[in-house]
């Protein structure tokens, strides 16, 4: 009996599945993606109604070739990739490949998706096999076709308008236009003065507790001078401070839904500091399965790519069984709790769970790497979290009255922990619960407070933060941008171009961010909208459930497009104002992106030459850097005796004749010295300070090239003395600052400077 052929994209997969099916299989990996469109072209014939054309990825040729060979040995053949639309475009390659084989063209081949690698569902998942979905492989084909479109029309645009190896995206350009309005946001906004003033108070009982001020005069506190703040202060500091209201109730805290993949990356983000690249490898590792020892190759979580909050009855029914088990039965609700995913989303698989409620985080963890660890421990807390009693806590609201000013105290205290005694969700990055509540002494109505102080606090108002990964795929998500499978993607392109830069974890745009996103907005104003973007994902799934013709919404698409591209291809000038006048001739300057960066340029060129570099100040506006690189004259040209100048280059100053490119006579300043004396025996030469050709400062000797001593560290004048080894280093310590250390491998002495 011929063999049945199961095709997986994954070896790692491939090994978990195998374990679960009997030796009628053959098991084989694709290793992902084997046709693709081409590098070096468009790849998409408009003309021909969007026909892409696709070639064989580079590497695969020969997997394709024993795929098919062993296809014509067998009986039925089965493709299981991951179940999305990039595993069905996957699918669909491989299927098209196998049936060019004269014995492969009629044959059946069937589709298999494996929510989960489980014994129990991989092989319901082999005994009930689909067809291939055309409409899910066309929606993955069109994002594909528009994704290239605007990524190799656009691109070229900007080599030629603004330089060499730019690049623009279809969702990528967007997110990197929310990193920048967010930064202009920051830019405009003007902080307001407010004041607070809180009542440190202490009854009968302990402990002391804090009140705040909430009313005055009837009316709600709104403190804005430190003048109106202290005029209370002074009214109300001798009164007597009474209760005047106790209001005691009992409120519930719900926990919160399983995971989808967003929720995932931005959790594992606060928490676990992960970036959303790492979260799904980790995941994907999970997902494809883990050696557990004696139980063998087990997949422990399900499929991480989802924006659905439901879970199977039998996923619910097993997480009540072990909540009943190792919590009891107080902790299990009389119905199982179930959560309304969000407007829009497809809900095609699971939630991402742990595949067994029995697997608990400490029976697998001796199995797993510490990150894997890490992420199955949050995935399995919050599945079985997600079906446990809400926390009860009995919150105390305290009125107390001073004169014409009304104190408020809020206090809390947990009656039933509930599902928090498993999973806190209001941990911050530090794993520390967020402050909660006070805990307040026993009051009544009509009691006599003592006070202790009146404590005044100014304050200023915050401008919106600048996004972290957490917090930008949350905005991707609520404005319909992307799809669970992008997410990570998106992030991993714009954290790897120049266009934004992270400081502390935040993502800041450059200005070459800037420029680009400018001139973006004003060229292509649908591709650069974010609702425009949205609806195109609508479209995108419109397609996968079978709504919509994706020739359709290409053609829809590319009418626009083209007109956006023709006419900025006449009218983009690669510059924006910059709203400052030229020192010079008094024209508008504008900023410009060159091979050395951005820099201002006079639009009085060629007759007015002047350019210089810049900053901006708090508040975003334009700061000209009086550099020494902006033309000042430094001597005559020995070769024309035009006049030469001093500029600034990718590798530092220079200086340059006038009459470039006539003349191109350069000089280098000479390096500047540390004074620090050559360690090479022998050698008379002195350290100085050079810099790389990738632009990366360094320091060698001044007696080069007959001494050939050079190191990266900043050298400091000085004998190691456990070693002897002349010249130490500066290490710079985040921690500790600037440190000395001995230069010699293996010596480890150090002190601080």
């Amino acid at each position: 009996m011929p063999e049945k052929l199961l095709i997986i994209e994954s070896p790692a997969k491939a090994r978990t599945i195998k374990k679960y099916l009997g030796p009628d299989f053959r098991i084989m990996a694709s290793v992902g993606h084997v046709k693709d469109l081409p590098v070096s072209s468009l790849g998409v014939d408009i003309e021909a109604g969007f026909k892409p054309h696709y070639v064989t990825i580079k590497g695969k040729g020969k997997i394709l070739k024993e795929l098919k060979a062993a296809a014509e040995k067998a009986g039925e053949i089965y493709l299981g990739p991951d179940p999305d639309r990039e595993g069905e475009a996957i699918a669909w390659h491989v299927a098209g490949e196998i049936r060019k084989g004269t014995k492969n063209r009629d044959k059946k081949i069937l589709r298999v998706l494996f929510n989960e690698l489980t014994a129990r569902a991989i092989r319901e998942a082999v005994a009930s096999p689909q067809v291939l979905d055309r409409n899910k492989f066309e929606s993955q084909q069109a994002r594909r076709i528009l994704d290239r479109l605007v990524g190799y029309q656009i691109s070229p645009l900007l080599w030629k308008k603004v330089k060499r190896g730019l690049s623009a995206g279809r969702v990528q350009s967007v997110a990197v236009k929310m990193i920048c309005d967010r930064e202009r946001e920051i830019l405009a906004f003007e902080p307001q003065e407010y004041w607070s003033l809180t009542a440190h108070l202490k009854s009968g009982e302990p402990p002391p507790f804090e009140a705040r001020l909430f009313r005055y005069k009837g009316r709600k506190a709104d403190l804005k001078t430190g003048e109106e703040t202290h005029r209370i202060v002074s009214e109300i500091e001798d009164l007597p401070f009474m209760v005047k209201k106790v209001t005691k109730k009992k409120t519930k805290k719900n926990p919160p839904p399983p995971f989808t993949t967003s929720l995932l990356q931005q959790e594992a983000f606060r928490r676990l500091r992960f970036s959303a690249k790492k979260t799904m490898s980790v995941a994907q590792s999970l997902y494809e399965g883990v050696d557990l020892g004696e139980r063998g190759l087990v997949g422990l979580i399900t499929y991480m790519r989802t924006d659905s909050f439901r879970l199977s009855n039998d996923a619910i029914g097993e997480a009540r069984s072990f909540i009943e088990g190792a919590f009891g039965r107080d902790y299990l609700p009389e119905k199982p709790n179930r959560f309304k995913s969000r407007k829009g989303a497809q809900e095609a698989h699971e939630a991402i769970r742990a595949t067994s409620a029995d697997l608990t985080p400490e029976k697998v963890s001796p199995y797993l790497s510490r990150d894997q660890a890490a992420l199955y421990t949050l995935i399995w807390k919050r599945f079985i979290a997600c079906q446990m009693s809400p926390a009860i806590l009995d919150k105390t609201q305290v009125e107390i009255a001073a004169g014409k000013a009304g104190f408020r105290a809020n206090g809390s205290v947990v009656l039933f922990k509930g599902f928090t005694t498993l999973y806190e969700p209001g941990l911050n990055n530090g794993g520390k619960e967020k402050d909660n509540d006070a805990i307040l002494p026993p009051v009544r109505e009509g009691e006599l407070l003592d006070l202790i102080k009146l404590d005044p606090a100014q304050h200023f108002t915050q401008p919106p933060p600048r996004f972290t990964e957490a917090s930008l795929i949350k905005a991707l998500e609520e404005n319909g941008i992307g799809r669970p499978s992008t997410y990570a993607a998106i992030l991993t392109n714009i954290s790897g171009r120049e266009y934004v830069s992270l400081e502390k974890r935040r993502f800041r745009p450059t200005e070459l961010g800037f420029l680009v996103t400018d001139l973006l907005v004003a060229g292509f104003p649908d591709i650069m909208n974010t609702a425009f973007t949205a609806q195109m994902e609508n479209n995108l799934d419109r397609i996968e459930q079978g709504e919509a013709k994706w020739t359709d919404i290409l053609r829809e698409f590319y009418r626009t497009f083209k007109r956006d591209l023709e006419r900025a291809a006449t009218e983009m000038k690669g510059e924006v104002p910059a709203n400052i006048s030229c020192p010079r001739c008094h024209r508008p300057m504008v900023i410009k992106s060159g091979r050395n960066g951005i820099f201002l340029a006079c639009t009085g060129y060629p007759e007015c030459r002047h350019t210089s570099n810049f900053t901006r100040d708090e508040k975003g506006r334009i700061v000209v850097e009086a550099s020494s690189g902006t033309g000042e004259k430094k001597g005559t040209c020995e070769k024309c005796g035009r006049p030469m100048v001093e500029k600034n280059g990718k590798y530092g100053p220079f200086i340059a004749c006038t009459g470039y490119p006539e003349c191109k006579n350069i000089w280098t300043p000479d390096p500047v010295s540390t004074g620090v004396p050559c360690p090479e025996e022998g050698c008379d030469g002195t350290l100085v300070k050079k810099r790389s050709r990738k632009g990366k400062e360094f320091y060698s000797c001044s007696r080069y090239p007959g001494c050939r001593f050079a190191t990266w560290d900043e050298p400091f004048d000085d004998t190691c003395p456990e070693c002897g080894t002349r010249v130490l280093s500066i290490k710079q310590k985040k921690k500790s600052g600037p440190v000395l250390v001995c230069r010699k491998r293996g010596c480890g002495y150090k002190r601080p400077l």
